[in-house]
This record gives C-alpha cells, sequence and structure tokens, in this order.
C-alpha cells in the first residue's frame, strides 16, 4: 500500500532533496533584479530573472552587509549561494551569498552610485571649494606612519619651506575600518583647529586597496570640514570620491607637499622683488614731488607773498568803499519815500485839518455831530480845536 505524506512532510523531503544535491546547494546564477526590497531587519528580497523565468530572492543581513553597490530593479548580476524550499510557503527560492554586478565590478558601480548621489546634492560644487593658505604655518597629514609618502611629503616640505610645522595624524589607508579611522582624523583635526590645512595622503594601489577614500563616511568628514583639505590618493591616473570632494586634489602625494606651500628661496626672490619695485616707485613719487616743489618756488606768489596780499588788501578796501556808497544810495532812496508818504498822511491827518480852524464837535455820548438835527438847546457837546478840546451848553439851534 502506497505511503500517505502529509503537506509538511512532503516538503520536508523536497527540502532534503535540495540539500543533498550538489549543484542546488552552490549554484552560480545571472539573470535580472525585479520587485527590490530591503526589509527593516536588513535582509533583501527580490525577483532574479531573464527573459523566460523568475525566481525569489532573499539575500540575509549578514550577507548583504558585505555587498559595496546598492542592488536595485533592472541591475543585471551574478548570484553565487544555494536553492532550498521555502517550508511555509511551499517554494523554492534562491539565498544568494556573493553577488556581483553582472559585466563590472561591484567597487566600480558603488563608486559610480556614491559619485552621482553625492554630485546630485551638491557637495563637488566649486563654490563649496575653499582657498589654500599662501604660507600656512602649520600643516596636518592624515596617512600611514610607515612607509614612502609620508617620507615623501616631509621631504618637499622641509626642502621648499623649513619653517613649517608638520603635524602626522596616522591612520589606517586600507582594509576594514580605514575609513572610519580616516573620518575621525579629519574630525579630530577641525575639533582642535591645531593646523591650517590638511593632507589625505596615500601611495598606488588597486581599487579595492584605495576604497577607504571611496567611503560616503570620509566624503562627508571632508566636505563638512573648516579646514581646507588636499587630496592626494593614489598616482596621478588614480581618481577617488575624495579627489572630487575636496578642495584641491594632488596627482601625488609629492605633488600635494609642493602646493601647499611656496618655495622658500622663491618667496624670498619674490620679496626682494617686490621691495626692489617698492623702492623705485617711491624714488620715482620722491622725484615727482620735488619738481612740483621746484615749480611752486618759482611762482610769483610764494616768492614774493606780501604784493598778493597789498593786492587782496586793495581789493578789499574798494569793495567795503562800493559797499558804503550802495548804502548811502538805498538809504537816500528810503528817506524821499518816506518824506512822501509822510506828506501824504500828514493831508489826510485829522489834526492838519483842525490847524487850518476846523473842529469836531461830539455829543455827551461821543458821537459826532454832523447836523443841527442831531442837537437840541440844553445838550452838552464837547468841541475839539487843534490844542484841545471844551465843553459848551447849546442855548439855540438855527437853519443856515
Amino acid at each position: 500500500m502506497q505511503q500517505k505524506l502529509t503537506v509538511t512532510q512532503l516538503t520536508k523531503y523536497i527540502k532534503q532533496i535540495f540539500s543533498f544535491d550538489n549543484l542546488l546547494s552552490n549554484v552560480c546564477v545571472t539573470g535580472e533584479i525585479s520587485n527590490y526590497k530591503l526589509h527593516s531587519s536588513g535582509h533583501m528580497y527580490f525577483t532574479l530573472k531573464d527573459d523566460k523565468s523568475v525566481i525569489k530572492c532573499v539575500m540575509f543581513k549578514t550577507q548583504n552587509r558585505r555587498l559595496h553597490f546598492k542592488p536595485e530593479d533592472g541591475l543585471k548580476v551574478i548570484i553565487r549561494g544555494y536553492v532550498s524550499v521555502y517550508e511555509a510557503g511551499g517554494s523554492y527560492q534562491l539565498y544568494p551569498e556573493f553577488m556581483e554586478p553582472d559585466g563590472i565590478g561591484d567597487l566600480y558601480l558603488a563608486f559610480e552610485q556614491l559619485k552621482q548621489r553625492l554630485e546630485g546634492e551638491g557637495i563637488f560644487a566649486p563654490e563649496h571649494k575653499k582657498k589654500l593658505p599662501y604660507t600656512p604655518k602649520s600643516i596636518g597629514v592624515v596617512t600611514s606612519p610607515t612607509g614612502a609618502v609620508i617620507q615623501d611629503i616631509m621631504n618637499v616640505l622641509f626642502r621648499r619651506y623649513p619653517n613649517v610645522v608638520l603635524k602626522i595624524f596616522p591612520v589606517m589607508v586600507q582594509g576594514d575600518g580605514a575609513g572610519k579611522q580616516i573620518s575621525k582624523a579629519l574630525d579630530a583635526l577641525n575639533k582642535t583647529r591645531a593646523v591650517d590645512v590638511i593632507i589625505l595622503a596615500r601611495g598606488g594601489g588597486s581599487l579595492e586597496e584605495l576604497w577607504p577614500f571611496n567611503e560616503e563616511i570620509v566624503a562627508r568628514s571632508i566636505f563638512k570640514s573648516e579646514i581646507p583639505v588636499i587630496s592626494a590618493v593614489g598616482h596621478e591616473t588614480d581618481f577617488s570620491i575624495s579627489d572630487f570632494v575636496a578642495d584641491l586634489r594632488a596627482p601625488t602625494p609629492s605633488a600635494a607637499a609642493e602646493l601647499v606651500v611656496p618655495e622658500k628661496e622663491a618667496l624670498q626672490k619674490n620679496i626682494m622683488d617686490k621691495r626692489l619695485r617698492l623702492k623705485r616707485a617711491l624714488a620715482g613719487r620722491i622725484q615727482k614731488e620735488r619738481q612740483l616743489l621746484g615749480q611752486l618756488a618759482k611762482s610769483p606768489s610764494l616768492r614774493h607773498p606780501l604784493d598778493r596780499l597789498n593786492q587782496l588788501r586793495i581789493e578789499l578796501e574798494q569793495l567795503n568803499k562800493h559797499m558804503e556808497n550802495s548804502m548811502k544810495r538805498v538809504f537816500e532812496s528810503a528817506k524821499n519815500k518816506l518824506s512822501v508818504v509822510c506828506g501824504k498822511m500828514d493831508a489826510l491827518s485829522p489834526l492838519m485839518v483842525l490847524s487850518r480852524g476846523y473842529s469836531i464837535t461830539r455829543s455827551s455820548e461821543k458821537e459826532i455831530i454832523k447836523s443841527i438835527s442831531g442837537v437840541k438847546p440844553g445838550d452838552m457837546l464837547e468841541i475839539t480845536v487843534t490844542d484841545g478840546s471844551m465843553i459848551c451848553s447849546v442855548k439855540e439851534v438855527k437853519n443856515s
């Protein structure tokens, strides 16, 4: 009689077959990512497909954290892992343990992805670049304390500008944890403000060896640095994210040392040239002022200053005399006009009328009497003449 199996038993049996299959337990598959999703747990869920088939994939956090690039829909990849059965869903899935872009390396893809993202944020923009000091007093170098790089930098710096103070901040320049060390070194130098400029240096190497200088944490520290940073990573043909973010890129560490300080002999020669030009300029100015002084000495005004003073005094006296005559004419004209006005006023004055024998008669209520109809016998009247007034009583009123 045929044995009966439960769904669980059947699923476990199929899973066991998958586990013992040499091909399925270590498979290499190429395809295109779709339906990509990064879960809050850190696990990645996506589908791998070609033009005819699809397979579900789950890449656990412990495996995907070693990826240097970010998976995305439409990206063609090569996956190495194993195929197993997801018992709860009754489906088989691919569990990647290693994944890389198909056609280009994962580090190169990660480099391009980070470069595009940071460029989109404007971190590489020229307006963020800080100007290097012309003669820095102190220079900080973030690099490995051993090897040819630091020796090359020291030789060039002390040959060109012996007075400079060099402060070395030792860090790892490759391998796991190197990026974090470099970032902490940059942050520490900015916190202490002990240097005027920073050189970030490393010798040449492969993309993998130079990778710490392509990490986002290093790029962010360079960007927020208030101290100018020179990136001198690898050889002239090597480019890193640090090169794009830094205030200045040097093709080599030795070139960085040449760019950061002027050559002392050239600086002294420059000072002497400027001193000579200043001396010549002052000599020319002095000669010009002497010529001007000589011309002024020949001027009649300076040779006989009293003549000019006497001339001005005569002109002043003439102006005073002219002003006095003008004022007299103004006063005479005003006096004549005033006499005319006074004559007219006298002619119209009541007092002048009274002086010719006329008088003014007022009633006891001080009203002027203009007709005999305004008085009657017995009224008291005030009669004003030129030299006074008198009070009279009316005895009789007669018509003319």
